[in-house]
């Protein structure tokens, strides 16, 4: 119904913003990813949109891109996967690593997002497969370039950065850089 809201970014309280459309206001719940995104407070914002209808509330959730979107969207599609659950998933992990998570069945990562536990992450797997990564032209190549990105960020963690700061190091990152290499350039861009 409501598929993409274009206005001025009123309030930003986590998870939730206000997006004020011509005069109307719009309380939106987005995914950390896209809120890390989000222009300052009075700037111009635009976002996809995925509107809920529940008998006690009507909930508008934003993406700052159509891949999140559709995996939000694949997310809830699955049994005991509500909204709430699908954004914290989103909220945890980007949508790359979701797709990487599923190709290759790796439960401990899907596990390691608040609210997940084993058996959840279970059924996000199985019946995410197929689904996501190769629909999100994530698949064949990305896998190879996937482990150097995964090695690099653990790495990282393992140095004691969080997962979003070696998250935004590896974005600055070449594409087909390796792991050795990868990592000097990452802590060269953190320690700036």
């Amino acid at each position: 119904m409501i598929g993409k809201l274009t206005g001025t970014l009123l309030e930003k309280n986590p998870p939730q913003i206000l997006i004020d459309c011509h005069g109307v206001g719009y309380e939106v719940d987005v995914p950390m990813s896209t809120f890390y995104n989000l222009p300052p407070v009075g700037d111009q914002v635009a976002l996809l949109t995925h509107f809920v209808v529940r008998e006690d509330a009507q909930i508008l959730y934003g993406f700052g891109s159509a891949e999140e979107r559709e995996a939000f969207r694949q997310l809830v599609k699955i049994s005991g996967v509500g909204p709430r659950t699908a954004l914290s998933v989103l909220s945890g992990m980007s949508v790359g690593d979701l797709a990487q998570a599923v190709t290759t069945q790796d439960i401990a990562r899907i596990v390691k997002v608040p609210g997940i536990g084993k058996k959840t992450a279970e059924r996000l797997l199985l019946e995410l497969k197929g689904k996501l990564g190769a629909d999100m032209g994530l698949a064949g190549s990305a896998s190879a370039v996937g482990d150097a990105a995964s090695d690099i960020q653990q790495a990282l963690m393992a140095l004691g950065y969080s997962e979003k700061d070696a998250a935004l190091a590896l974005k600055a990152l070449p594409k087909d850089v390796g792991v050795s290499e990868g990592i000097k350039l990452a802590l060269k861009s953190l320690a700036k």
